[in-house]
């Protein structure tokens, strides 16, 4: 096994846009000619757009892009100038009159980091568009990352900056990666050792207080729990997966956000990861699976250390 850059896949294009004043951004992840793809989501709060069209019994065969963004709800707006750019070149399924770009879409809560009343629109996501043509993408307080942030059980004044990460691996000649908005409500745990590495803050701001600690302290319901979260992420591979197999492999992605995330799917989360197939590599399913969860950790991680303070808000360079 060696690493490779979430770069390195054929056929795959991902750009940033952010507007950083206001704290918010979308990444897009474009496939001209189409790429298979799956979705779980486990969070009992996600925004998202066009999700119907990955269950298994839907017609859609492929799509055209996938839309990481920030804003909640109203940063769906983003897919539009996604489809637009594709439109403009061509890409999307024919229907004769037009080719319709298929275009999916989750976002993360952040509107409570800098301007409420900016969110990514449909300007944004053109922008993000030309800029997978320019390969702008990076890791940290960039595209849908910009806002993130983490540790939020106790409210905002207790939180650490986040940002995207991204991680990817060859196997032979699978190829397999992952791109991941880290915008949790829980704590960010390093795959490799088990430690904390971002999260709740202690009152001193410079140690943890750790989030299932707190909680764990008493049973008391809260009804009006803080419900800025939500980690979104893709899995990216060149192996030949169908539509069903690649919804598994997402489900199976999930235990990458487990291992770095305490808690995390909880009512207060929209967690959702898409799993995308842009190749014709035979490769076993459940060994793709586990390995999607190690890449999910590995760009948690990522996206985690990569994240520079902002908005007041400490980042892991500062902290650990």
């Amino acid at each position: 096994m060696k690493r490779i850059s979430i770069k390195d896949f054929s056929n795959i294009k991902i750009g940033n846009a952010e507007n950083v004043s206001a704290g918010t951004g979308c990444t897009v992840i474009i496939s001209e000619s189409g790429m298979c793809a799956g979705l779980d989501v486990r969070g009992g709060g996600p925004a998202s757009r066009e999700s119907e069209l990955l269950k298994p019994l839907a017609q859609a065969d492929a799509i055209h892009a996938v839309v990481l963004g920030g804003g909640s709800a109203f940063g769906l707006d983003a897919a539009g100038g996604v489809m637009q750019f594709l439109e403009e070149r061509g890409i999307g399924f024919d229907v004769g009159v037009t080719k319709v770009p298929l275009v999916c879409q989750s976002d993360i809560f952040d509107l409570s980091v800098a301007d409420s009343t900016v969110r990514p629109d449909k300007a944004m996501g053109y922008e993000a568009c030309k800029n997978a043509y320019a390969d702008n993408y990076q890791d940290g307080n960039y595209g849908a990352g910009v806002g993130a942030t983490v540790g939020k059980l106790m409210g905002m004044d207790y939180c650490m900056k986040s940002g995207i990460g991204s991680y990817a691996v060859q196997v032979g000649e699978l190829q397999l990666g992952a791109v991941v908005v880290v915008n949790s409500l829980g704590d960010i745990y390093d795959y490799q050792n088990g430690k904390i590495i971002a999260g709740m803050l202690a009152q001193d701001h410079k140690t943890f207080a750790g989030t299932e600690d707190v909680m764990f302290r008493s049973i008391e319901v809260h009804d009006n729990k803080f419900v800025g979260n939500t980690t979104i992420g893709a899995i990216i591979t060149n192996g030949a997966f169908n539509k069903s197999q690649l919804c598994k492999i997402a489900g199976m992605a999930h235990n990458g956000y487990a291992r770095s995330i305490r808690p995390v799917h909880t009512t207060a989360d929209g967690d959702s990861i898409y799993a995308l197939s842009v190749g014709k590599v035979e490769a076993d399913l459940d060994m793709a699976g586990t390995l999607a969860a190690k890449v999910m950790s590995e760009a948690i991680s990522q996206a985690v250390k990569s994240a520079k303070k902002a908005y007041g808000y400490p980042a892991y360079e500062d902290i650990i």
